[in-house]
Protein backbone atom coordinates (compact mmCIF):
# COMPACT_ATOMS: atom_id res chain seq x y z
CA UNK A 1 0.00 0.00 0.00
CA UNK A 2 0.83 3.26 -1.28
CA UNK A 3 0.37 6.89 0.31
CA UNK A 4 -1.56 8.56 -2.24
CA UNK A 5 -4.40 11.47 -2.43
CA UNK A 6 -2.68 14.17 0.08
CA UNK A 7 -1.55 11.56 2.61
CA UNK A 8 -4.65 9.10 2.34
CA UNK A 9 -3.70 5.00 2.13
CA UNK A 10 -5.77 3.95 -0.38
CA UNK A 11 -5.86 3.14 -4.18
CA UNK A 12 -4.63 4.78 -7.26
CA UNK A 13 -6.94 6.71 -8.77
CA UNK A 14 -7.87 5.69 -12.59
CA UNK A 15 -10.04 8.33 -13.75
CA UNK A 16 -13.06 7.15 -15.90
CA UNK A 17 -14.43 9.89 -18.04
CA UNK A 18 -12.34 12.77 -20.08
CA UNK A 19 -14.54 15.54 -18.14
CA UNK A 20 -13.24 15.13 -14.91
CA UNK A 21 -12.92 18.12 -12.83
CA UNK A 22 -10.68 19.95 -10.27
CA UNK A 23 -7.14 19.66 -9.96
CA UNK A 24 -5.23 15.95 -10.99
CA UNK A 25 -2.39 14.43 -9.09
CA UNK A 26 0.41 13.67 -11.17
CA UNK A 27 -0.04 10.18 -10.77
CA UNK A 28 -3.58 10.26 -11.73
CA UNK A 29 -2.61 12.43 -14.68
CA UNK A 30 -0.46 9.48 -15.87
CA UNK A 31 -2.56 7.08 -15.43
CA UNK A 32 -5.28 9.25 -18.09
CA UNK A 33 -2.66 9.62 -20.48
CA UNK A 34 -2.26 5.96 -20.28
CA UNK A 35 -5.73 4.81 -20.61
CA UNK A 36 -6.17 7.44 -23.41
CA UNK A 37 -9.16 9.34 -21.75
CA UNK A 38 -7.20 12.65 -21.04
CA UNK A 39 -9.08 15.69 -21.55
CA UNK A 40 -9.10 16.88 -25.30
CA UNK A 41 -9.60 20.25 -27.27
CA UNK A 42 -12.49 22.06 -25.89
CA UNK A 43 -14.82 24.24 -28.68
CA UNK A 44 -15.11 28.06 -27.42
CA UNK A 45 -17.41 30.50 -29.71
CA UNK A 46 -15.62 34.15 -30.04
CA UNK A 47 -17.50 37.09 -31.11
CA UNK A 48 -14.49 40.36 -31.15
CA UNK A 49 -16.30 44.16 -31.44
CA UNK A 50 -13.57 46.79 -31.72
CA UNK A 51 -14.28 50.63 -30.66
CA UNK A 52 -16.48 52.87 -32.80
CA UNK A 53 -15.14 56.40 -34.25
CA UNK A 54 -15.82 59.37 -33.07
CA UNK A 55 -17.87 61.72 -35.24
CA UNK A 56 -16.21 65.18 -36.70
CA UNK A 57 -16.75 68.26 -35.75
CA UNK A 58 -18.89 71.70 -37.37
CA UNK A 59 -20.77 70.04 -39.64
CA UNK A 60 -19.28 66.23 -39.80
CA UNK A 61 -19.17 62.76 -41.18
CA UNK A 62 -20.19 60.15 -38.79
CA UNK A 63 -17.79 57.93 -37.11
CA UNK A 64 -17.43 54.38 -38.32
CA UNK A 65 -18.44 51.35 -36.69
CA UNK A 66 -15.67 49.01 -34.33
CA UNK A 67 -15.01 46.25 -36.19
CA UNK A 68 -17.17 42.71 -36.11
CA UNK A 69 -15.41 39.69 -36.34
CA UNK A 70 -17.11 35.89 -35.22
CA UNK A 71 -14.14 33.00 -34.83
CA UNK A 72 -14.55 29.03 -33.39
CA UNK A 73 -11.45 27.38 -31.52
CA UNK A 74 -10.68 24.68 -29.90
CA UNK A 75 -8.08 25.52 -26.74
CA UNK A 76 -6.53 22.80 -24.60
CA UNK A 77 -7.23 23.00 -20.48
CA UNK A 78 -4.96 25.46 -19.19
CA UNK A 79 -5.04 27.92 -22.00
CA UNK A 80 -5.05 31.53 -20.93
CA UNK A 81 -7.26 33.44 -23.57
CA UNK A 82 -6.22 37.26 -23.36
CA UNK A 83 -9.32 39.67 -24.12
CA UNK A 84 -8.83 43.25 -25.12
CA UNK A 85 -11.98 45.38 -25.69
CA UNK A 86 -10.77 48.80 -27.54
CA UNK A 87 -12.51 52.07 -26.37
CA UNK A 88 -14.53 54.18 -28.42
CA UNK A 89 -12.60 57.23 -30.41
CA UNK A 90 -13.52 60.64 -29.18
CA UNK A 91 -15.57 63.01 -31.13
CA UNK A 92 -13.97 66.34 -32.97
CA UNK A 93 -14.70 69.67 -31.40
CA UNK A 94 -16.05 72.24 -33.39
CA UNK A 95 -15.11 75.94 -34.01
CA UNK A 96 -15.95 78.52 -36.44
CA UNK A 97 -16.38 77.80 -40.00
CA UNK A 98 -13.97 74.61 -39.12
CA UNK A 99 -14.59 71.19 -37.19
CA UNK A 100 -11.42 69.18 -36.29
CA UNK A 101 -12.00 65.20 -36.91
CA UNK A 102 -12.86 62.33 -34.53
CA UNK A 103 -10.02 59.82 -33.56
CA UNK A 104 -10.15 56.37 -34.23
CA UNK A 105 -11.66 53.56 -31.84
CA UNK A 106 -9.42 51.02 -30.42
CA UNK A 107 -9.29 47.42 -31.55
CA UNK A 108 -10.25 44.27 -29.65
CA UNK A 109 -8.77 41.18 -29.97
CA UNK A 110 -8.60 37.76 -28.09
CA UNK A 111 -5.35 35.60 -28.52
CA UNK A 112 -3.33 32.72 -26.45
CA UNK A 113 -0.93 29.31 -26.89
CA UNK A 114 -2.60 27.52 -29.61
CA UNK A 115 -5.13 29.71 -30.28
CA UNK A 116 -5.42 32.10 -34.30
CA UNK A 117 -5.56 35.84 -32.37
CA UNK A 118 -8.31 37.74 -33.64
CA UNK A 119 -7.82 41.01 -33.93
CA UNK A 120 -11.34 43.66 -35.15
CA UNK A 121 -9.85 47.25 -35.59
CA UNK A 122 -11.16 50.49 -34.33
CA UNK A 123 -13.66 52.25 -36.51
CA UNK A 124 -12.74 55.39 -38.56
CA UNK A 125 -12.87 58.67 -37.81
CA UNK A 126 -15.42 61.10 -38.61
CA UNK A 127 -13.93 63.50 -41.25
CA UNK A 128 -14.60 67.22 -39.54
CA UNK A 129 -14.81 70.78 -42.03
CA UNK A 130 -10.90 71.70 -42.25
CA UNK A 131 -10.87 74.54 -45.64
CA UNK A 132 -7.52 73.26 -46.17
CA UNK A 133 -7.97 69.75 -45.51
CA UNK A 134 -9.05 66.81 -47.81
CA UNK A 135 -12.42 66.40 -45.51
CA UNK A 136 -11.76 62.53 -45.93
CA UNK A 137 -13.20 60.30 -43.61
CA UNK A 138 -10.62 57.97 -41.46
CA UNK A 139 -10.12 54.10 -42.51
CA UNK A 140 -10.58 51.23 -40.18
CA UNK A 141 -13.08 47.90 -39.22
CA UNK A 142 -15.94 50.19 -41.21
CA UNK A 143 -14.98 53.87 -42.91
CA UNK A 144 -15.53 57.25 -41.16
CA UNK A 145 -17.77 59.66 -43.53
CA UNK A 146 -16.40 62.33 -45.38
CA UNK A 147 -17.80 66.22 -45.23
CA UNK A 148 -18.57 68.74 -48.40
CA UNK A 149 -17.49 68.49 -51.83
CA UNK A 150 -17.99 65.54 -52.68
CA UNK A 151 -14.94 64.14 -50.22
CA UNK A 152 -14.72 60.24 -50.08
CA UNK A 153 -15.71 58.13 -47.22
CA UNK A 154 -13.14 55.68 -45.51
CA UNK A 155 -12.28 52.62 -46.33
CA UNK A 156 -13.46 49.82 -44.12
CA UNK A 157 -12.35 46.44 -43.68
CA UNK A 158 -8.69 47.87 -43.08
CA UNK A 159 -6.95 45.82 -42.53
CA UNK A 160 -8.53 43.32 -45.09
CA UNK A 161 -10.05 39.95 -43.16
CA UNK A 162 -12.08 37.36 -44.65
CA UNK A 163 -15.05 37.75 -44.06
CA UNK A 164 -15.28 41.37 -43.91
CA UNK A 165 -15.03 42.91 -40.80
CA UNK A 166 -16.83 45.77 -41.80
CA UNK A 167 -17.78 48.58 -44.54
CA UNK A 168 -16.74 52.08 -46.69
CA UNK A 169 -18.16 55.69 -45.19
CA UNK A 170 -20.38 57.74 -47.11
CA UNK A 171 -19.39 60.66 -49.05
CA UNK A 172 -20.16 64.67 -48.65
CA UNK A 173 -21.94 66.26 -51.45
CA UNK A 174 -22.24 69.96 -51.73
CA UNK A 175 -24.37 72.22 -53.56
CA UNK A 176 -26.34 75.78 -53.36
CA UNK A 177 -24.43 76.65 -50.54
CA UNK A 178 -25.48 73.84 -48.42
CA UNK A 179 -23.86 70.34 -47.77
CA UNK A 180 -24.49 67.41 -46.43
CA UNK A 181 -21.82 64.88 -44.77
CA UNK A 182 -21.12 61.41 -45.50
CA UNK A 183 -22.18 58.33 -42.49
CA UNK A 184 -20.16 56.26 -41.26
CA UNK A 185 -19.89 52.27 -42.29
CA UNK A 186 -21.39 49.58 -40.39
CA UNK A 187 -20.72 45.93 -40.23
CA UNK A 188 -23.53 45.04 -42.28
CA UNK A 189 -23.88 48.23 -44.48
CA UNK A 190 -22.02 51.03 -45.64
CA UNK A 191 -22.68 54.58 -44.85
CA UNK A 192 -25.11 56.81 -46.41
CA UNK A 193 -23.84 59.50 -48.38
CA UNK A 194 -24.73 62.95 -47.80
CA UNK A 195 -27.05 65.10 -50.10
CA UNK A 196 -26.94 69.36 -50.54
CA UNK A 197 -29.10 69.48 -46.90
CA UNK A 198 -29.01 66.05 -45.26
CA UNK A 199 -26.47 64.01 -43.50
CA UNK A 200 -26.45 60.02 -44.79
CA UNK A 201 -27.57 57.65 -42.40
CA UNK A 202 -25.18 55.32 -40.47
CA UNK A 203 -24.94 51.91 -42.00
CA UNK A 204 -26.32 48.97 -40.52
CA UNK A 205 -24.18 46.57 -38.26
CA UNK A 206 -24.99 42.88 -37.87
CA UNK A 207 -26.61 40.82 -35.22
CA UNK A 208 -24.97 37.85 -33.33
CA UNK A 209 -26.73 35.54 -31.00
CA UNK A 210 -23.73 34.40 -29.30
CA UNK A 211 -25.61 35.23 -26.27
CA UNK A 212 -28.66 33.12 -26.62
CA UNK A 213 -30.58 36.26 -28.09
CA UNK A 214 -29.87 37.84 -31.53
CA UNK A 215 -27.96 41.69 -30.56
CA UNK A 216 -26.81 43.70 -33.12
CA UNK A 217 -23.15 45.33 -33.29
CA UNK A 218 -21.49 47.77 -34.95
CA UNK A 219 -24.00 50.46 -36.29
CA UNK A 220 -22.13 53.13 -38.09
CA UNK A 221 -22.97 56.96 -37.05
CA UNK A 222 -24.78 59.50 -39.09
CA UNK A 223 -23.50 62.21 -41.51
CA UNK A 224 -24.32 65.90 -40.10
CA UNK A 225 -25.46 68.93 -42.28
CA UNK A 226 -26.34 72.72 -42.02
CA UNK A 227 -29.06 75.00 -41.74
CA UNK A 228 -32.02 72.96 -39.70
CA UNK A 229 -31.13 69.89 -41.66
CA UNK A 230 -33.35 67.03 -40.48
CA UNK A 231 -32.04 64.49 -38.02
CA UNK A 232 -30.07 61.96 -39.81
CA UNK A 233 -29.74 58.78 -37.84
CA UNK A 234 -27.29 56.33 -36.71
CA UNK A 235 -27.12 52.60 -37.87
CA UNK A 236 -28.74 49.60 -36.12
CA UNK A 237 -26.42 48.22 -33.62
CA UNK A 238 -25.39 51.70 -31.57
CA UNK A 239 -24.56 54.45 -34.86
CA UNK A 240 -24.96 57.65 -33.19
CA UNK A 241 -27.33 60.24 -34.47
CA UNK A 242 -26.57 63.72 -35.81
CA UNK A 243 -29.63 65.83 -34.58
CA UNK A 244 -31.02 68.94 -36.03
CA UNK A 245 -28.64 71.58 -34.51
CA UNK A 246 -27.05 69.97 -32.23
CA UNK A 247 -24.16 67.93 -30.73
CA UNK A 248 -23.74 64.55 -32.67
CA UNK A 249 -24.62 61.75 -30.49
CA UNK A 250 -22.55 59.09 -29.02
CA UNK A 251 -22.45 55.62 -30.26
CA UNK A 252 -23.72 52.46 -28.15
CA UNK A 253 -21.30 51.71 -25.19
CA UNK A 254 -20.51 47.78 -25.27
CA UNK A 255 -21.80 47.61 -29.08
CA UNK A 256 -18.81 49.31 -30.96
CA UNK A 257 -20.92 52.38 -32.64
CA UNK A 258 -19.71 55.15 -34.09
CA UNK A 259 -20.34 58.79 -32.89
CA UNK A 260 -22.55 60.80 -34.35
CA UNK A 261 -21.54 63.76 -36.48
CA UNK A 262 -22.07 67.34 -35.82
CA UNK A 263 -25.00 69.03 -37.44
CA UNK A 264 -24.90 72.98 -37.20
CA UNK A 265 -26.97 75.52 -37.84
CA UNK A 266 -24.69 78.82 -38.93
CA UNK A 267 -21.36 79.91 -39.06
CA UNK A 268 -21.45 80.72 -35.13
CA UNK A 269 -21.98 77.68 -33.86
CA UNK A 270 -20.04 74.99 -32.51
CA UNK A 271 -21.06 72.06 -32.42
CA UNK A 272 -19.07 68.75 -31.34
CA UNK A 273 -18.79 65.03 -32.89
CA UNK A 274 -20.10 62.43 -30.73
CA UNK A 275 -17.76 59.50 -29.26
CA UNK A 276 -17.47 56.16 -30.50
CA UNK A 277 -18.95 53.48 -28.72
CA UNK A 278 -16.47 51.25 -26.89
CA UNK A 279 -16.08 47.76 -27.59
CA UNK A 280 -17.26 44.26 -26.52
CA UNK A 281 -15.36 40.49 -26.26
CA UNK A 282 -17.68 37.22 -26.04
CA UNK A 283 -17.15 33.62 -25.68
CA UNK A 284 -19.75 31.07 -25.41
CA UNK A 285 -17.66 27.79 -24.07
CA UNK A 286 -19.82 24.41 -23.21
CA UNK A 287 -20.85 24.98 -19.31
CA UNK A 288 -19.66 21.24 -19.03
CA UNK A 289 -16.22 22.29 -19.46
CA UNK A 290 -16.16 25.74 -17.86
CA UNK A 291 -13.77 26.51 -15.51
CA UNK A 292 -14.81 29.28 -13.83
CA UNK A 293 -11.22 31.35 -14.16
CA UNK A 294 -11.29 34.28 -15.19
CA UNK A 295 -10.18 38.15 -14.49
CA UNK A 296 -11.39 41.72 -15.55
CA UNK A 297 -15.04 41.04 -13.94
CA UNK A 298 -16.93 39.55 -17.08
CA UNK A 299 -20.52 39.31 -17.44
CA UNK A 300 -21.45 35.93 -16.97
CA UNK A 301 -25.02 34.14 -17.77
CA UNK A 302 -26.03 30.98 -19.11
CA UNK A 303 -27.87 29.92 -22.39
CA UNK A 304 -28.74 26.15 -22.91
CA UNK A 305 -25.68 24.16 -22.90
CA UNK A 306 -23.26 27.00 -23.15
CA UNK A 307 -21.75 29.75 -20.06
CA UNK A 308 -21.36 32.83 -21.88
CA UNK A 309 -18.92 35.09 -20.76
CA UNK A 310 -19.36 38.87 -22.07
CA UNK A 311 -16.11 41.41 -21.50
CA UNK A 312 -16.88 44.98 -21.27
CA UNK A 313 -13.67 45.61 -20.39
CA UNK A 314 -10.19 43.43 -20.83
CA UNK A 315 -9.24 40.64 -18.92
CA UNK A 316 -8.40 36.69 -19.33
CA UNK A 317 -10.26 33.59 -19.36
CA UNK A 318 -8.29 30.16 -18.36
CA UNK A 319 -9.52 27.00 -19.66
Amino acid sequence: MAKRNGGIIGKVNTPTTSTAKGVWRLQDQFNAKKNNIWPGPITIDFLVVAGGGGGGGYRAGGGGAGGFRTSTQSAVIGTVITVTVGDGGVGGVGGVVIGNDGTQGSSSSISGSGLTTITSAGGGFGAGVNPSGSNIGGNGGSGGGGVHNGSAGGSGNTPSTSPSQGNNGGSGEFGGGKYGAGAGGGAGAVGGNGTSSVGGNGGNGSASSITGSSVTYAGGGAGGAIFSAPTSTGGTGGGGNSPTNSNGTAGGTNLGGGGGGANSFDDSTTYNGGAGGKGVVILSVPTADYSATSTGSPTITTSGANTILQFNGSGSYTV
